[in-house]
């Protein structure tokens, strides 16, 4: 595939200050992070590495705790891999370790020098036998804080900030991104610099791929869509260039019905991963992204044994005459727009008045999130039993580790509703032996930490961060502080799968 260098892009920010200060000002230290960050992609048709540099900086003019991404420079991309298999359902482990060590070399970085990133196993490469083990080896190797990240919606919202489709609608006028895979697609209608909604089809390139003529990839969604024009695939069986062009042809027309947010047939209904977007509003800007996208913007030409060219030129043909066809944009990034979105999308840094009483306790991965809901009136009794509520539907063993409590506080700073809450935390986290985080979303983790250890007494391993943003995702890495700011990076994730044991790691 072709490369297509992005080498930087800045976010603009309404009432911000425009223009970087000078960076040696002591006081810009603290406004200022800088981040080296990887993107490691594994997807079912390719696999590739983006290493960047990411500058956040703090909301507003003043000294607001919350930061934000505002650049990002792309350092090293690496080439990209047609993802390697032993057979129909092992991913070959031994040659994308190889690749990722290859793709650092190239880059002029090591493991110890990146603070953040995301390994992202995607669309049907997630479902391999041997997926849970890849994740694990790569989150372990990719360096000291590399998040283990799946999901086919969070992979929506990556491609949707990696292609550009989020910040084109800060402009004004909804963008569709719409991401084609090996496969998956994944659609996100992006409006006022958010994402509104998503959805993912089974559909994408390397449903079924051949060597020679003769097919040697058949997954269960290209042998659905192969039964719907009457082909009969089977595992090395012969496909000809006119039966690629039936499957992509009946593939766009599936993916159209998505698009237009029209009633679907039932063979569309059978390959949807998720429902279809439904009514979210008027769509003004279409926006492609992933591999196939390469094809549709008339990037690539070459073949690659897959149903990538005809899939790309079947939906370019739909294209002809389509309603968002004068609305149809050129995406930032194409084939990378996952993995550089993942770069940008799942770090966040935590506000400056964080309670670290033990930094020996940090970094620490794979928390899970309890998201704790607060009403009124407060007492201790309603927050204790808030957090015993949202522990419900974990497993056991999932409550007695290490945990995050994700706590959003409608009220104000009063001495008496934060010793409320203080007080229900300790009674409902009473006796824990194992660290318990909890990530506000307003500027007061300090506040509440020593409030209640130093108050209330609390006798737990403690860590408050605050100016997070937590409701929506599963897990989250937190990192340690970093120099001069103090804040501390944190990572989401949709998807973590179990640590691996001695023996995953030794085998």
């Amino acid at each position: 595939m072709h490369d297509f260098p992005h080498p930087h892009e800045h976010e603009d920010h309404e009432g911000e200050p425009q223009g970087l200060p000078n960076e040696a000002d002591p006081v810009w230290a603290g406004e200022r992070i800088e981040l080296r960050s990887v993107g490691i992609d594994i997807g079912s048709s390719t696999s590739h590495l983006t290493f960047s540099r990411l500058v956040l900086r703090r909301l507003g003019a003043h000294l607001s705790s919350r930061y934000r991404v505002v650049q990002r420079d792309v350092l090293h991309q690496s080439p990209i891999l047609l993802t390697p298999y032993r057979g129909p359902f092992l991913i070959d482990t031994e040659r994308l370790d190889s690749f990722i060590r290859d793709a650092y070399a190239g880059a002029g970085l090591t493991p110890g020098g990146i603070d953040t990133g995301a390994v992202v196993i995607t669309g049907e490469a997630a479902k391999k036998e041997n997926a849970e083990s890849i994740l694990s080896l790569f989150a372990r190797e990719a360096g000291r804080f590399v998040c283990a990240a799946a999901g086919p919606q969070l992979e929506a919202i990556m491609a949707a900030h990696g292609s550009g489709a989020v910040a084109r609608s800060r402009a004004g006028g909804a963008v569709l991104s719409v991401d084609i895979g090996g496969g998956t697609t994944k659609l996100a209608v992006c409006r006022d610099g958010e994402v509104a909604a998503v959805s993912v089809i089974n559909v994408g390139g390397r449903l079924v791929a051949d060597d020679g003529g003769r097919i040697t990839r058949l997954e269960e969604a290209g042998a659905l869509v192969g039964d719907a024009v009457g082909l009969r695939l089977a595992l090395g069986e012969r496909i000809d260039e006119a039966a690629k062009a039936a499957l992509a042809g009946k593939m766009a027309a599936c993916l159209f019905e998505v698009i237009d947010r029209r009633p679907i047939s039932p063979l569309t209904r059978r390959l949807m991963h998720t429902p279809p977007l439904g009514d979210c509003g008027p769509v003004e800007v279409l926006m492609f992204s992933g591999g196939v996208s390469e094809y549709i913007y008339d990037r690539e030409r070459a073949v690659f044994g897959d149903l990538g060219k005809a899939l790309g030129e079947a939906v370019r043909n739909r294209l002809g005459g389509h309603p968002l066809t004068a609305g149809l944009a050129t995406p930032l990034e194409g084939i990378r727009a996952t993995v550089i979105g993942a770069a940008q999308y799942t770090v966040q840094v935590s506000g400056s008045t964080i309670f670290t009483p033990q930094p020996d306790l940090l970094p620490i991965r794979n928390l899970p999130v309890l998201s704790v809901r607060l009403g009124e009136p407060l007492s201790v009794a309603r927050v204790a039993e808030a957090v015993r509520q949202a522990a419900q539907g974990y497993d056991a063993d999932v409550l007695g580790g290490p945990l995050a409590l994700a706590i959003r506080w409608p009220f104000g700073p009063s001495h008496g509703e934060l010793t409320a809450l203080g007080a229900g935390l300790i009674q409902a986290l009473d006796g824990r032996q194992t660290t318990v985080v909890l990530a506000f979303d307003r500027d007061m983790a300090r506040l509440v930490g020593r409030l209640m250890v130093e108050e209330l007494g609390a006798k737990l391993n403690l860590v408050a961060v605050d100016e997070l943003e937590l409701g929506a995702f599963d897990y989250i890495d937190v990192g340690e502080p970093l120099p001069i700011s103090g804040v501390v990076p944190v990572v989401i994730k949709s998807l973590v799968f179990r640590p691996p044991s001695p023996t995953d790691v030794a085998g």
